[in-house]
């Protein structure tokens, strides 16, 4: 039966990703695209691109994309790599797919409303399933990790930059609209995924928590707490608590299927974190 439920899980997520990717790459060629709005992230810097040199977007985007990828596999595992290329090519496909379709619009405002809502809703999903169609976040977790920005701060100054080229190379009138629609896309996804840097926290009560332990460290880096408990019934436990981004949830949850399927995991949200405990130097390892 466990198996049964784990395989209709992973069909629902997989469909998830592609409805995710698909609302991604319409709302650009449909509402932003056309009207010179740019996108933030790698995305942003291949619509630069291909405007141009009229080099196919899909194209530009999956092997921009490429170097990121391979970041976001070292640090969040095997699964985020499977699901993230799959996003990615789905994500390029309609791009090209939906290039030939005319603007729903030529009003600008509208384009930024719409247009920035529609992929907040796309991307959204596809993070809250466990992939990603931009590598930016993936590099910002890095970055995260090891300085005392939030990832959330790191992708807002990454993508100021591009707002910036953007404004020299095709107005300043698009890189404004550009900003206004990652402020609307980036509060989109905070309503469908939680946001990209909202702490969560994790209680997972096991009987190896050692074990689960040295393997959350390992794939994300993530310190984790140690608690002796006994259960009314099940005896003696170890209780685990972590303090993680909403990225890493999904990755967490493979794990704990992994080390220990009877494992009970919950998650929690964390309104406010005082010191570094989300924050860890996977160096310290050493």
């Amino acid at each position: 039966m466990q198996k049964i439920y784990k395989k209709y899980e992973t069909i629902i997520s997989f469909i998830m990703l592609s409805l995710g990717a698909i609302l991604a790459a319409y709302a650009l060629e449909t509402f932003l695209i056309p009207n010179t709005i740019l996108d933030g992230g790698i995305t942003g810097i291949s619509i630069i691109i291909s405007k141009l040199t009229n080099l196919p977007l899909g194209i530009l985007i999956l092997l921009i994309n490429i170097p990121f990828v391979y970041i976001g596999y070292k640090n969040m595992g095997k699964w985020f790599l499977i699901r993230t290329i799959y996003s990615m090519i789905l994500f390029s496909l309609f791009l090209s797919y939906f290039h030939s379709l005319n603007s729903l619009t030529n009003q600008m405002l509208l384009a930024t409303v719409y247009g920035g809502g529609l992929l907040g809703i796309g991307v959204g999903l596809v993070i809250h399933f466990g992939g990603c169609i931009d590598g930016t976040e993936s590099v910002a977790l890095v970055i995260s990790k090891k300085t005392s920005l939030s990832v959330g701060q790191i992708v807002l100054i990454f993508n100021l930059i591009i707002y910036i080229i953007a404004g020299f190379c095709f107005g300043l009138d698009r890189a404004m609209y550009s900003l206004l629609t990652y402020f609307i896309t980036f509060k989109v996804i905070d309503f469908v995924s939680d946001g990209l840097d909202q702490a969560k926290a994790a209680l997972i009560i096991t009987e190896k928590g050692t074990i689960m332990a040295s393997e959350i460290f390992k794939r994300l880096g993530r310190t984790v707490t140690k608690i002796n408990g006994k259960g009314y019934i099940s005896g003696e436990k170890e209780v685990l608590y972590c303090v993680l981004t909403r990225i890493e949830v999904f990755e967490l949850k493979k794990i704990c299927e992994e080390m220990d399927e009877s494992s009970f995991i919950t998650i929690s949200d964390v309104s406010e974190i005082i010191g570094e405990h989300i924050k860890s130097n996977k160096n310290n390892k050493k």
